[in-house]
């Protein structure tokens, strides 16, 4: 059913593309009501339009804070056009019927980018914005609603097509988008507030995000998936593609884990992730030596995989990289010289991290119309609660090490156990839901790629050992260090077994699972 404009009102704070709507509204005689900012605007551009204080005869108040609140605009958003009773109450009180709505609200998220002033960010709370939205949208069967100027040609085209007026298709698509609206907006003022006051689990969480773009597709071809950001202080990733094909699920699933991996590195560092895990991480005060080490750890699960670099990469670097099959390079900017080298690479996704941050304070995961909530798990361990279990004591250098091989344990998807040597891993063994096995693969994968660095290398385990069959197997393969939670009833066999060998072993009192 089709609804004739006859009044629009208009209330925005992002003004872009403002006089393309007044043209079309000027072509259908569409009459103006505004307030503030946007009546100046469209009295500057030379059109006609009646002050909204001048049309409800009520001076805005408050600092402007009541503006728009008045019965004689929300009566216009929100009576029946069809129902006698409203028709009559409308007539006698000689209101007039507000056919379109084109609002947009306080820019509240840019505002808290851009200061910490608490006051500023309380007035940057809209309200009459989001309450004429909700009405208009409410009303969809007979009022139209515009929130975004990217539906600006929307509607023009609509007014064109059915000569002025809007078809019942069109109003309830905007009233869909205007809840969405409304409920990002609320969301985001939310979460800041629990952020404000340290709030990790409300009683009612609120997710929230800003679609990025579609994806190729999901975790599979014939799943579609999209990519949503809900960043309060940034409006943009921070990933900044600048050649190859489209992103994937998977794509970004990996680029997370890298970058996760990453930002926990202090120094110059590589690491090589493939299905959510790392195969290869080494830290190295030269950047072409640590990619070099990261992929020797396992050249084989590599391929295909995704590089991530905290630094920038220049010809050297590219050209090593380029000998190998990745699927996706990021790295803190690029030479132009290593550009034009990965250039060959038809199908290489090259990725700028430079802008980057990585400020995600939670961890979510749904399970049909239920999710759980955690915190990031940021620690490696406490030095203070480090126990030295074994009658041999670690070294300063060694302790160093260890955290270096626990911290790229609790990346991995447990049960998980990782070998290294100085700063990077030469075995890693992941996701076995035997802890044993996990301790098997990373020996085999060490003595696959890397069996000399085996002897007096180190191990991490993200939990404990039930028995001592998988402190056997480190041991047996050279290992001369373990690092581990500690707290099995078994411990005293995997302590009398490394002291049997004159093997160290640490207890830490922190486990790291990542299922």
């Amino acid at each position: 059913m089709s609804q004739k404009i006859k009044n629009a009102l208009i209330s925005i704070s992002d003004k872009s593309n403002l006089e393309k709507i007044l043209r079309i509204l000027k072509r259908y005689k569409i009459n103006i009501i505004s307030s503030g900012g946007t009546y100046k605007e469209i009295k500057r551009l030379g059109y006609d339009c009646t002050e909204i204080s001048k049309y409800t005869k009520f001076n805005e108040m408050l600092e402007g804070r009541v503006k728009t609140l008045h019965p004689k605009i929300h009566a216009g958003i929100l009576s029946k056009r069809s129902n006698k009773k409203h028709i009559r109450q409308m007539k006698k009180r000689k209101f007039q019927y507000l056919d379109l709505i084109i609002v947009n609200f306080y820019p509240f998220q840019k505002t808290i980018q851009k200061t910490k002033d608490f006051k500023r960010i309380i007035e940057n709370i809209d309200i009459g914005g989001p309450t004429m939205v909700r009405a208009a949208a409410k009303n969809f069967k007979d009022v139209s609603i515009i929130t975004d100027t990217e539906d600006y040609n929307k509607l023009i085209s609509e007014l064109n097509k059915n000569n002025g007026s809007t078809s019942l298709k069109f109003r309830e698509q905007m009233a869909c988008k205007a809840f969405s609206l409304t409920a990002y907006y609320d969301a985001i003022i939310s979460n800041w507030f629990n952020k404000k006051l340290n709030i990790i689990f409300p009683d009612k969480k609120i997710i929230f995000g800003k679609k990025i773009s579609n994806l190729r597709y999901g975790e599979n071809p014939h799943q579609k998936s999209s990519i949503y950001l809900s960043d309060l202080l940034n409006e943009e990733l921070g990933l900044k593609k600048i050649a190859g094909k489209a992103l994937s699920y998977n794509n970004y699933n990996d680029i997370f884990t890298s970058l996760e991996i990453l930002s926990s590195f202090e120094k110059t560092g590589t690491v090589i992730v493939k299905h959510a895990n790392p195969c290869g991480a080494s830290i190295d005060k030269s950047p072409i030596k640590s990619f070099q080490q990261a992929y020797r750890s396992d050249p084989v699960s590599s391929f295909g995989g995704v590089v991530a670099c905290n630094f920038k990469i220049d010809k050297k670097t590219a050209q090593e990289m380029s000998k190998i099959f990745f699927e996706v390079i990021l790295a803190k900017k690029f030479d132009r010289e290593a550009l034009r080298y990965f250039a060959s690479k038809k199908n290489l996704i090259i990725i700028d991290i430079s802008k980057f941050k990585n400020k995600n304070d939670n961890q979510i995961r749904q399970f049909g119309s239920s999710f759980l909530i955690q915190d990031k798990n940021e620690i490696v361990f406490q030095r203070k609660d480090l126990k030295f279990v074994t009658k041999l004591k670690p070294t300063k250098k060694e302790i160093e090490y260890a955290k270096f091989s626990l911290n790229i344990c609790k990346f991995v998807k447990s049960n998980s156990i990782v070998i290294s040597n100085n700063f990077s891993t030469i075995g890693i063994g992941a996701g076995q839901p035997s802890r044993v096995d996990s301790c098997k693969i990373a020996v085999q994968k060490a003595k696959q790629f890397q069996s000399k660095k085996l002897k007096n290398s180190i191990a991490a385990s993200d939990a404990f050992f039930p028995f001592s069959d998988g402190v056997e197997k480190l041991v047996k393969a050279g290992v001369k260090l373990i690092i581990q939670p500690g707290g099995s009833i078994r411990d005293k066999d995997s302590i009398a077994i490394a002291n049997k060998a004159k093997v160290k072993m640490i207890f830490t009192g922190f486990r790291h699972f990542n299922h």
